[in-house]
């Protein structure tokens, strides 16, 4: 396993783990793929709140303009990705 790998599986479980938090589910239920909104009954306010957790966490802006973007995990990460500079 390279170190790229490791840290790309660890950023997506932090993440799992402040979207499970935030909707108050079980990390193991929500999948790379499936749709906050559609899937886990997200509303935007939720959505938001997740956003904020994760600029706290990783001390990073990203603009609101890309909350709509932000419809699961994989889409989550990508966005964070870029906005903090992550390195795959």
């Amino acid at each position: 396993m390279t170190q790229a790998v490791t840290q790309r599986e660890e950023h997506f479980e932090e993440l799992r783990e402040i979207a499970a938090e935030v909707l108050e589910i079980e990390p193991e239920e929500i999948t790379d793929t499936s749709l906050f909104a559609e899937d886990h009954e997200a509303d935007s306010l939720r959505a938001i709140e997740i956003l904020a957790r994760i600029e706290k966490k990783y001390k990073v802006d990203i603009p609101q303009s890309e909350l709509p973007k932000m419809v699961n995990l994989t889409a989550v990460y990508e966005i964070v990705k870029q906005h903090a500079n992550w390195q795959d």
